[in-house]
């Protein structure tokens, strides 16, 4: 049975189609993604697949539910193309996300009638909704630093929209992590409430959770945008990775979340695999950036928003709770 995705908002903002991860050597990210999450590749099976018109190497495999693009430049990296500039520029790092909307031209319209600039696929900038678009890229300093692709359409041979989905997802429950789902991904800012407002109305993403978090030094709110979580992370000290990430960056893809069934189980399998980790309280860990190729992998046994089980007050999508109240 194929996998039935959520959608939040007027316009149907449904499955997380990808989140690209970019490095120097997609095959050896590849590889990390299949040795220590039991990553199943759909794309690029026999090694990366090359796009000349972008000049770059990529491939299509899943970590539970979640599709992961690992993309890089072809090197030496040619500043002339956008992936090459990203990896020059930001080296290792997560560099967006996409989603499958139901109502693309609707949702066009309510991002420009809102300012916020809009990316066409052939280059420039939309003054108007285009009803030929198949994708397209509001922009990220618009989106609090989150590059977002907007598509009408499925990502070719998805797992997910195959009936075989279920037999699959049978199949990386059984990982010796644990993994149960993806749970976050979590967007590093440094004004929390002007992040949140922008999702909130331009994307009608849902608040569900709020608060401060003093063991990961951050004020935080959850989102549900389409049928993941949106995490918006702001640190509350420079000193922590995530303020000097904050500092360097500014507003940014930080990290991902996942969801797993036994933390003990899952600490165990990724040190024995060479990914050092720090735990964080009795619930979570994450791991070393140096071992997880640049981005930081959070694992959990509750989602973000499980956490903190009391929601912002009705009207009041900034509404703010201490973790420590609850």
């Amino acid at each position: 049975m194929e996998q039935n995705a959520r959608r939040t908002g007027d316009h149907g903002i449904g499955q997380m189609v990808h989140v690209i991860h970019v490095t120097e050597d997609a095959q050896a990210l590849r590889e990390f993604y299949e040795r220590v999450l039991g990553g199943f590749v759909y794309s690029g099976v026999d090694g990366p697949d090359y796009l000349d018109w972008e000049d770059r190497y990529a491939t299509l495999l899943m970590v539970g539910d979640l599709c992961i693009e690992t993309m890089a430049p072809r090197l030496p990296a040619d500043p002339r193309f956008s992936v090459a500039r990203f990896h020059t520029k930001y080296g290792r790092h997560l560099h967006s996300v996409g989603y499958k909307v139901d109502d693309l031209n609707g949702l066009q319209r309510r991002l420009l009638d809102r300012g916020i600039p809009i990316s066409s696929p052939g280059g420039g900038k939309l003054s108007d909704v285009d009803p030929e678009a198949a994708y397209l890229f509001p922009s990220p300093r618009a989106t609090a630093g989150l590059l977002i692709e907007l598509t009408s359409h499925d990502m070719q041979n998805d797992p997910r929209l195959l009936p075989t989905w279920s037999s699959l997802e049978g199949m990386w429950r059984t990982h010796p992590s644990t993994l149960e789902s993806f749970s976050s991904v979590v967007l590093a800012v440094g004004d929390l409430d002007s992040a949140v407002q922008t999702y909130v109305d331009a994307l009608q993403a849902v608040p569900l959770a709020s608060g401060s978090d003093p063991e990961l030094d951050t004020d935080f709110q959850v989102l549900q945008l389409g049928d993941c979580l949106l995490e918006i992370v702001q640190p509350r000290s420079a000193d922590s990775d995530l303020g000097r990430h904050v500092a360097t960056w500014g507003n940014m893809i930080y990290a991902l979340r996942f969801l797993v069934r036994d933390l003990d189980a899952a600490t165990s399998w990724l040190e024995g695999n060479g990914v050092r980790t720090k735990r964080i309280g009795d619930d979570l860990l994450v791991t070393d950036p140096e071992d997880s190729h640049g981005a930081p992998m959070f694992f959990g046994t509750r989602h973000a928003s499980d956490i903190r089980t009391a929601p912002p007050a009705a009207g009041s999508p900034l509404t703010t709770q201490t973790k420590d109240a609850q």
